[in-house]
């Protein structure tokens, strides 16, 4: 109680005057005025919501959500919980109906915390050869999923290629090799192939190639650990990616009853290398190996000697969930969620310097976006005929477990929830002149994108990183697990007065010196309008799919049709 009298009175105390103030957030330019694209399908309410989109708005959330006082809006910690009360006031004051727990707007997630200690020690001990004891953070990093405070893992290693058992795909790297209790070294990605047959052909990311499902699945096949190798070109960020996600504490689902490892691991790729070596392999070898159908585990001539010290808590955090009832009687039960998480890394001890990851890109943007958006609804002169909902999402950057809950525990059905739309990182650059809907393809309601993509003058492009697995990467992938149509919105590489390779130059810079890095911060000249602009062209989505006569669903045969089932 008087942790959140605390919060109370920051937000008493801050946010008011801040809000106050929101218009002179940006002293330095005139209100802008955007122009409203005519969308044909739309009703002059849902043109008056869009209007109503102010750029100078979302800058005002961003500003406040990244600064220093929220610590960087770690899961579990101080700002994290600001972040969600500053969040569910803000749709108070909108006027928007609680859709959390008990009449509040905010549903409690309860998760354990892990923190892997200093004291801990990570070796890979060949049989012949010097042990090699590893840097924690420097040359590896390690988690022990099972709440234990302290285990000890002394297991053979199996090189087991990508990890993969994919049986549409006709690859398993299981079979044939009985990996429990073992610890099994593996790759990150997926074999590549230009066969459509083989993972899909092209360079597009399946979800087994996200580090997410290696542990997932050696947990299932009982193996004691993991160590996953880390090459920035298959990971689609560097090592210092890695270190920062994992050298603070990780949050898990409390009541998540699927298996877990001992050791979730990370690597370097010199590090493998070194190991290779001292089992009489070549490393990159190996790997050329493990792209070719039949390939075959192999027991390298290793073990992994690990004792690792953990702290355990258990604590809650909340996802904040509002919601514009619909005005269909017969319609109104069913829902649009437009979704994006609030959390970031927080402060993550033992780095010099500047250790508050402030998390202004990634994701304050999705966040301010998001609340422009329930602003906007929160003052139609009429809203569309399903409810729509407005999801702030925890954990996010833990491995969704936020959304993960939210998909398991939705506010409706997920079978009466005919979309969702996602917001994960928009980059303030200007104009777009190209939008990203990666995933939207794969719906019924791809047409209707299609279309009011080019009435909003924006040309749709395909993911420019296909390899990264953007798809699974953001908290779309949660609903879309549970079955709902889902996908993300966002700006594609092209702005008004560049070429889009400055867009592309844009990203890589920002990949390369910010993500996940204590310098994503609010900066007074970012230009706020790319993020207006995909907030109007949601609204004009989010409102076709509400009023539209049937639900949307999946395109047949797709992966998450099955979990869609039958209304």
């Amino acid at each position: 109680m008087r942790r959140n009298a605390l919060i109370a009175l920051i937000l008493s105390l801050i946010t008011v005057p801040l809000l106050a103030q929101a218009p002179q957030a940006h002293q330095s330019s005139t209100k802008v005025t955007l122009p409203v694209p005519h969308v044909a399908a739309l009703s002059p309410a849902a043109e008056q919501a869009m209007a109503s989109v102010d750029p100078e708005k979302i800058r005002a959330h961003v500003k406040f959500l990244a600064s220093d006082l929220l610590e960087g809006r770690g899961t579990g910690a101080r700002g994290g919980d600001i972040a969600a009360e500053y969040i569910a006031t803000q749709f108070a004051l909108y006027g928007l109906q609680p859709a959390g727990d008990r009449g509040s707007y905010l549903q409690k997630v309860a998760m354990l915390g892990i923190a892997t200690q200093d004291d801990s020690t990570f070796a890979l001990v060949p049989d012949k050869g010097e042990p090699m004891n590893l840097r924690n953070r420097v040359d590896f990093v390690a988690m022990d999923e099972t709440t234990r405070t302290v285990d000890d893992v002394d297991a053979p290693i199996v090189w087991i290629g990508y990890g993969i058992d994919a049986p549409e795909f006709n690859w398993n790297d299981y079979k044939g090799v009985d990996v429990k209790g073992k610890v099994l070294l593996m790759m990150v990605n997926q074999p590549s192939s230009g066969d459509p047959q083989f993972f899909g052909g092209g360079k597009a990311l399946t979800y087994y190639g996200r580090w997410t499902y290696k542990y997932e699945q050696a947990a299932r096949m009982g193996a004691a650990g993991v160590i996953l190798i880390h090459k920035t070109d298959m990971a689609s960020y560097g090592w210092n990616v890695v270190r920062n996600s994992w050298s603070g504490e990780r949050a898990y689902l409390r009541d998540d009853p699927a298996p877990k490892l001992k050791v979730a691991s990370w690597i370097q790729l010199d590090v493998a290398a070194k190991l290779a070596a001292a089992c009489g392999m070549n490393l990159d070898e190996m790997m050329a190996a493990a792209q070719k159908p039949g390939f075959k585990a192999v027991t390298l001539p290793a073990k992994l000697k690990l004792h690792i010290v953990s702290t355990v808590r258990p604590f809650e955090s909340s996802n904040v969930i509002a919601k514009r009832e619909g005005s269909d009687p017969k319609l109104k039960g069913e829902a649009v969620i437009y979704s994006a998480h609030y959390d970031h890394l927080g402060i993550v001890p033992g780095m010099a310097g500047d250790n508050i990851y402030n998390g202004a890109q990634d994701n304050a943007t999705g966040v301010g976006i998001l609340l422009e958006i329930a602003r906007a609804f929160a003052e139609a002169p009429q809203s569309p005929a399903r409810s729509v909902y407005f999801a702030s999402v925890t954990a996010e950057e833990q491995g969704l477990r936020g959304s993960q809950y939210l998909g398991l525990h939705p506010p409706v059905p997920a079978k009466e929830i005919s979309l969702d739309l996602n917001y994960d990182d928009v980059p303030p650059l200007g104009v777009p002149e190209q939008v990203n809907v990666s995933g939207a393809e794969r719906t019924t309601f791809y047409p209707t994108v299609e279309r009011t993509a080019k009435e909003f003058g924006l040309a749709i492009v395909p993911d420019s990183q296909p390899g990264a697995g953007h798809y699974y990467r953001s908290d779309h992938f949660s609903f879309a697990r549970a079955g709902v149509p889902a996908f993300s919105l966002n700006e594609g590489d092209k702005y008004q007065g560049h070429d889009a390779e400055w867009g592309k130059q844009q990203a890589r810079d920002y990949v390369a010196k910010h993500y996940h890095q204590p310098s994503d911060e609010y900066y007074p000249e970012m230009d706020f309008r790319g993020d207006a602009v995909m907030a109007q062209f949601g609204i004009a989505l989010g409102w076709q799919a509400a009023n539209q006569p049937a639900t949307v669903g999946w395109q047949p045969g797709d992966e998450f049709a099955k979990a869609r089932g039958s209304k």
